[in-house]
């Protein structure tokens, strides 16, 4: 008789060889155990056969070894499934997606094999594709283990897919596993309402190497050679090199109305500051993972929507936001807002809206910003006519000034109404104007604030990206 499955499924493996080894593992899974965990889920046949000795714990069992033939890995073929039947786990997890495994071998026959055993088949997907397959095959658990690594799912969002679990809980009644890249509680609690029988964590718990990495690279923000920072806007285009500490060689260029001279300007001065590592924040809405500018609009910057400056220089490591967002990020690595709700206003030749949340930027899927620009606080004109607009002239008529003063009021007030943020920042030729009273801390940056931006998210990147 199989015990119930449990909520939580601790995965005890190791992503080094340092504590690839039984004997290492058994204590981390007996902590697990101790501290309310029932089920396991254990790799290789020594450490399963030890674990389970030791433990008496119910065990779904996998094991990963490589094939020339096939990017198959786990449980790939006849030969590991019958190795697990020795093992005496309760359930067999193997990959369960349709990519051809070693020796023409289907994944019908390995379900067979593994209920002729009397044992369960739990199957490792990417996605709602190959959820529907193993079904199919007859497998009796699904879980979206292998979402976001496999060739078809790479470029996952950071953390875990919970709408594949959604989408999977529509398509079956059988037990229904989330897994991978859980990291937090709220995660765990999330996808259990979303539809999971249970969640499986394994290196946030058991991989101290893998949960190591993870902090070395938060911790570790010295910079080991000359980073690129960009910032283009509509009217400028503005450069500097970044070490650290200062940003050196600054330079302003008017803003290219071509966009295949934006993208050659950047790789220029890459190559003039000695530069492979560049950060740019720019006006548009930005793809945080692909790097396209896939929104822009052409009064402000012409022929910007569509730039991936990524894909046009594969050999600088580049990092692309939305202006707004990345300067939001500028001040909140600040020393003294680190950590806090801090919201930027950049009021500039538009208006950009960031919000930064405990070191996450608020921001869509796609790198949608807040469209504060777009609110129209009074009938048919938006803060960015009243603000962005303002300049756009160098000598502001004092009937604009009165507008663009009581935008900014208004736009203070939907902050602080909506957000209660720790702390508001403003910056942008408008923002930082002596003639602008505002209840907000003004940018310590001065004009340099997206370039400051776009440092940060090169060297220092939030675990939001």
């Amino acid at each position: 008789m199989i015990p119930p499955l449990s909520p939580l499924v601790v995965s005890v493996q190791s992503s080094s060889d340092t504590l690839h080894d039984p004997e290492k593992l058994l204590p981390l899974a007996q902590a697990s155990l101790e501290s309310g965990a029932t089920w396991l889920r254990l790799e290789g046949v020594a450490s399963i056969v030890r674990i389970r000795e030791a433990t008496g714990a119910p065990t779904i069992g996998l094991v990963k070894r490589a094939y020339e033939d096939s990017p198959v890995y786990i449980t790939a073929t006849t030969r590991e499934v019958e190795e697990l039947i020795t093992t005496g786990c309760e359930v067999i997890a193997l990959d369960a997606t349709a990519r051809p495994r070693p020796g023409g071998e289907t994944l019908a026959s390995l379900v067979a094999k593994i209920h002729q055993a009397g044992r369960l088949c739990m199957a490792d997907c990417d996605s709602l594709e190959s959820i529907e397959y193993a079904l199919n095959a007859g497998a009796d658990w699904v879980s979206t283990t292998l979402n976001g690594y496999t060739g078809e799912t790479s470029g996952a969002q950071p953390g875990p897919n919970l709408d594949l679990v959604r989408e999977a809980r529509k398509l079956t009644d059988k037990p229904l596993l989330a897994e991978g890249r859980f990291a937090e509680a709220w995660q765990v609690q999330a996808a259990r309402l979303a539809g999971a029988d249970a969640v499986v964590i394994g290196g946030a718990i058991n991989d101290p190497v893998k949960m190591t990495r993870v902090f070395h690279a938060a911790a570790n923000t010295k910079i080991e050679e000359p980073v690129l920072a960009v910032d283009i806007g509509g009217t400028w285009m503005r450069f500097a090199v970044w070490d650290g500490q200062t940003l050196r060689h600054l330079e302003r260029v008017p803003t290219p109305k071509r966009p295949d001279e934006r993208v050659n300007l950047i790789a220029s001065y890459a190559v003039r500051g000695g530069a492979t590592v560049v950060g740019i924040s720019t006006g548009g809405t930005v793809d945080p993972r692909s790097g396209e500018i896939w929104e822009a609009k052409d009064e402000i910057i012409p022929g910007h929507q569509g730039l991936n400056f990524q894909k046009a220089h594969p050999h600088l490591q580049i990092a692309t936001l939305n202006d707004g967002l990345a300067t939001a990020w500028a001040h909140a690595c600040l020393p003294g807002l680190a950590g806090k709700r801090v919201v930027t206003l950049a009021l500039g030749t538009g208006v950009g809206c960031g919000i930064v949340d405990r070191g996450r930027i608020i921001m869509g899927s796609r790198g949608e910003y807040p469209r504060l620009n777009d609110l129209k606080p009074t009938a048919g004109e938006s803060f960015e006519d009243l603000l962005g607009g303002v300049n756009l002239s160098s000598t502001p008529t004092d009937e604009a000034k009165t507008k663009a003063q009581q935008a900014a009021d208004e736009a203070i007030a939907i902050v602080k109404g909506l957000l209660h943020p720790d702390a508001i920042v403003v910056c942008g030729g408008v923002g930082l104007a002596d003639w602008l009273e505002i209840d907000a801390i003004k940018s310590p940056y001065g004009a340099d604030a997206g370039l400051m931006g776009a440092a940060h998210l090169a060297t220092c990147p939030p675990s939001s990206l």
